[in-house]
């Protein structure tokens, strides 16, 4: 059997491998851009899957592809489409789709990829023989009726971008808020001292501390759901410049109410077809909430490290669980490597965003944007790393730290930000001088304070209770 069969365009004939379910447009599409050996990521893939699913819907529902048209289908053919559309968007094809991330800047060569998959596979399941050049469900004429690749590729990636957030990011980050949430109320007892400009500070406690880690992780989640909402208004039914040449006029509200029937998310048609196909700010305000989640796990992690330093010239307040060996050469070295697993996720998310914002600022003139593919794959690698990162750290790091009692109440005594208590009573500058000399002759600001009769004992106990510092006080 040859390894290749040949089909056939409006260019001409191109050999394509033997057994592929996609035809000539992708060929072409795979030959013309060796660039990266990216493709398009699976999400991506299932949501033009979807799309195309949703549209046959409509187009069903409107008799379009029934109808008295050009190669009218049976109700057999139709339901073949639709079933060959929902197989796609399960991902039982995505070995189909090899064409490059770095391609034509509308998408046309993987919308062109997936209406020929969809059609072959349809032909396939009326038992007819999908090498067929015939075509009997055609890629044009009905998989893509009703569209332009300019409208159904930036719907494709609206909807993977929205659904790959409420399915995977939204779980990870509640997951995190979870933990430390629990830690929280955990460690509540706990008395730490505090540190800004990483000196030291007045005390606090170590629950208090990670509430506020927690209290960020739910400002994330609460971006994350920002970060939906400009990806719920979707471009399909402009086609090609946003007129809506070839579609019937209820198309577009058809299809996006099949979508959001379908995912249970809230999509909608786009107020205005000419702006929703020519620009993604949609996509660059998600993705600018995708960053500000990153610069939050960025620091949580971060923080988190630092509170693990040592184990014996560190701070050491927070064990973290020992995950491998640190050092190829210090023995019994061990690392936080999760920490900083997290930290460059972050960082590459915030390198993502130039990228999203670059290409929306960029990349559309007049009537379309010709960054999608890149901004789309961008964007689902950014919800990809922030989900599968926090879920990583979460499991491996955050629900087995443990507090690190003796090492926390340690230095509270020792800090010389416990003279911030005696303001009341001696004023600022008598409580600066306090200080230095505290530090100058080694003591402690209660020794000295003993030492020179500074207040009685049972007002110098009172203020320099350090439970009493962690609240306001009436």
């Amino acid at each position: 059997m040859s390894q290749f069969r040949t089909e056939h365009d409006s260019m001409g004939d191109v050999q394509v491998p033997a057994q592929a379910y996609y035809g000539a447009q992708t060929q072409r599409a795979v030959e013309n851009f060796p660039v990266s050996g990216w493709t398009l990521c699976p999400d991506l893939i299932h949501a033009m899957g979807l799309v195309k699913w949703a549209a046959g819907v409509a187009n069903r529902d409107l008799k379009k592809l029934t109808g008295t048209g050009k190669n009218p289908l049976s109700d057999q053919q139709v339901e073949a489409l639709l079933a060959a559309a929902k197989e796609v968007a399960a991902g039982k094809f995505d070995a189909e789709f090899p064409i490059d991330v770095f391609q034509t800047g509308s998408g046309t060569s993987s919308n062109m990829n997936v209406n020929e998959v969809i059609s072959n596979r349809a032909i396939e399941i009326m038992k007819g023989d999908r090498f067929d050049q015939k075509k009997p469900i055609h890629p044009n004429d009905h998989v893509n009726m009703g569209q332009s690749t300019n409208d159904t590729f930036p719907t494709a990636i609206h909807v993977a971008v929205a659904l790959s957030i409420h399915r995977k990011l939204l779980p990870a980050l509640q997951k995190f808020f979870d933990v430390l949430t629990e830690k929280a109320k955990a460690w509540d007892k706990i008395i730490k001292i505090g540190r800004t400009h990483l000196a030291d500070a007045t005390p606090l406690r170590l629950g208090q501390e990670f509430g506020g880690f927690a209290r960020q992780l739910q400002l994330s989640l609460d971006r994350a759901h920002k970060a939906i909402k400009p990806v719920l208004e979707l471009p399909v039914g402009g086609t090609a410049v946003g007129t809506g040449i070839n579609t019937h006029p209820d198309f577009a509200k058809q299809t996006c109410a099949a979508l959001a029937k379908e995912t249970g998310l809230g999509f909608f048609e786009a107020e205005n077809h000419f702006e929703a196909n020519a620009q993604r700010d949609g996509l660059v305000e998600c993705h600018g909430q995708l960053r500000a989640i990153a610069t939050t796990l960025f620091n949580v992690a971060n923080n988190i490290r630092w509170l693990g330093s040592g184990p014996r010239c560190g701070f050491y307040e927070v064990m973290l669980p020992d995950r491998q060996p640190g050092s190829s050469i210090m023995p019994g070295k061990v690392n936080p490597v999760m920490c900083e697993s997290l930290m460059q996720v972050a960082a590459r998310v915030i390198g993502n965003d130039q990228t999203v914002a670059f290409s929306g600022a960029t990349g559309g003139q007049f009537q379309l944007n010709i960054m999608m593919p890149v901004m789309g794959q961008t964007t689902l690698e950014s919800v990809q790393l922030l989900a599968q990162g926090t879920t990583a750290f979460v499991d491996l790091c955050a629900v087995d730290m443990e507090a690190n009692v003796e090492a926390c109440e340690a230095s509270v005594e020792q800090s010389l930000a416990m003279v911030t208590s005696l303001n009341p009573y001696v004023g600022y500058e008598k409580a600066s001088a306090l200080a230095k000399e505290a530090f100058k002759s080694g003591q402690t600001i209660r020794e000295l304070c003993r030492e020179q009769n500074i207040l009685p004992e049972d007002q110098l106990t009172k203020a320099l209770d350090p439970w009493s510092m962690t609240e306001p006080q009436a």
